[in-house]
């Protein structure tokens, strides 16, 4: 990658606005790249637009407008899993989008593409995977494991030592207790209180979460 790479945001929505707002801050802050616009499969977009950048075209079309790296603003789990193994494959570098107000210990690891939002605190020991988005004022405390292209919505709160499987979404404002494991492709609830772990492509929901559903692959 470059010194000042052009990065363009794949998406062009609501979730890629707060995503290209606190990409722009912490670049205004670290300096080093600038945001050139969005890509969008939705042609009603192209030529339009948004917080006054353009949507430049298809997601397939990057080619045409020499970027060098790329951040993944759709919030859609499954979606976001291609579209990142899409970028690597055709080899565009992934930025992360970390907000200025948010709290990351340095003795916390962070992969690569990962969305990071507005008072989001990530504490000591803790490991976020590729392609995550740490919602706004979310937290993450110590010695937590979240896999790769996990979302953990706005308020979600995971204390210490939990495990969060690849592809799981955490509802607004759910709370997971200490070291509790959720599975892969998992979804809780909004509001849920995890107390028990939960397995692997199941909804749980409540208080305590429980599961009422379960998901094919």
């Amino acid at each position: 990658m470059t010194e000042q790479p052009r990065i363009a945001i794949i998406g062009a929505g609501g979730h890629a606005k707060v995503v290209y707002d606190s990409l722009r801050l912490s670049l205004r802050k670290r300096g080093g790249g600038a945001v050139v616009g969005f890509l969008d499969d939705d042609s009603r977009l192209w030529g339009s637009t948004v917080m006054g950048l353009p949507v430049l075209g298809p997601i397939d079309r990057i080619a045409d407008f020499a970027v060098d790296a790329v951040i993944i603003g759709i919030g859609a789990n499954r979606t976001r899993n291609r579209l990142y193994e899409w970028a690597k494959a055709a080899g565009y570098p992934f930025v992360n989008a970390i907000h200025p107000t948010a709290v990351i210990s340095e003795d916390a690891a962070l992969g690569e593409g990962v969305a990071i939002f507005g008072t989001v605190v990530v504490n000591p020991g803790s490991v976020v995977g590729n392609n995550v988005i740490l919602n706004t004022g979310c937290t993450v405390d110590h010695d937590c494991s979240i896999a790769d292209h996990v979302h953990i919505a706005p308020g979600g709160h995971l204390a210490g030592g939990v495990s969060v499987g690849e592809g799981t979404f955490v509802g607004t404002g759910a709370s997971i207790i200490p070291y509790r494991k959720i599975g892969r492709w998992s979804i809780i609830g909004a509001g849920g209180v995890v107390l028990e772990d939960i397995g692997d492509q199941v909804t749980a929901v409540g208080v305590p979460a429980k599961m009422i559903k379960e998901h094919s692959e």
